[in-house]
């Protein structure tokens, strides 16, 4: 009755293990701050791990804003020609609310770095 499914799972726990094995059995080192992928290979002036300043986050969260905006436009810019003006009208008000929202968050202090 669950073959399928005992099957799946056994599966599943054999490439998880598979892969952590290769993964032990070619690393470089077992200390992940010496093999340096950080910055690209330059010895760092800080640790992998040191903290951000919280205005990044507002940065990062305005930037994931922006990008979603874009995965909106994409469909709409295939099939625009076929829906014709009231594609056209519905993406001004869209980019109208994105707008409405940079504008706020400029008056709030949000794209102010000091």
């Amino acid at each position: 009755m669950y073959t399928g499914l005992i099957i799946l799972a056994t599966g599943v726990l054999l490439v998880v293990f598979m892969a952590y094995l290769v993964h032990r059995l070619v690393a470089v080192s077992k200390d992940p701050l010496v093999v340096l992928p950080y910055q690209s290979g330059w010895q760092p002036n800080e640790h992998a791990l040191s903290r951000y300043h919280v205005r990044w986050y507002l940065a990062t969260l305005l930037f994931l804003a922006f990008d979603v905006e874009m995965l909106f436009m994409y469909p709409w810019a295939v099939v625009v020609a076929e829906l014709g003006s009231t594609a056209i009208l519905e993406m001004f008000l869209f980019l109208a609310a994105l707008f409405v929202a940079v504008v706020w968050a400029w008056r709030e202090g949000a794209l102010r770095w000091v």
